[in-house]
């Protein structure tokens, strides 16, 4: 009897620890996922990278404006016919994230610095939340909501 005991105590910690260690590594990925969703969409101005991050009916809330998919691939693609083009470089500082049945909730505070021939131009911060879901191809973001913050 105290060896079938020990072989499920066993088999217990081994299924916790296995679990522990899968979100673990869903908690990495998903925050590459954000990471470069702003870096190949929003720094590269990058509309074809959209469905490599977002679901297909994506939504933006920020500031009280509704962006969708539609929306998004316009003004990104007319953000680089614009002669001068600030450089966007991202900085990501991860509060929070849960994950529960292929279903992850992110907040994080977003800063983006703009510069135009090294000369920084101007920072924006943001506060926001967002939704991903697992999918066959990986994680994508489902839902960004989106709150400008006031400059540190």
């Amino acid at each position: 009897m105290t060896i079938l005991n020990n072989i499920i105590l066993m088999i217990s910690f081994s299924m916790i620890s296995f679990g522990q260690s899968s979100i673990e590594k869903y908690k990495s990925q998903i925050k590459e996922l954000i990471i470069k969703s702003f870096d190949e969409i929003w720094s590269e101005l990058n509309s074809k990278n959209i469905d490599k991050y977002y679901t297909k009916d994506f939504l933006l809330l920020e500031n009280g404006v509704v962006w969708n998919i539609d929306s998004i691939t316009n003004y990104l693609d007319n953000a680089i016919l614009k002669k001068t083009i600030p450089i966007r470089v991202n900085s990501i500082e991860f509060i929070e994230i849960k994950i529960f049945k292929g279903m992850a909730w992110i907040a994080y505070r977003n800063q983006a610095v703009f510069s135009i021939e090294n000369k920084i131009i101007t920072k924006s911060h943001w506060l926001e939340s967002t939704n991903a879901i697992l999918t066959q191809s990986g994680w994508k973001l489902e839902i960004l909501h989106s709150t400008v913050t006031k400059k540190e």
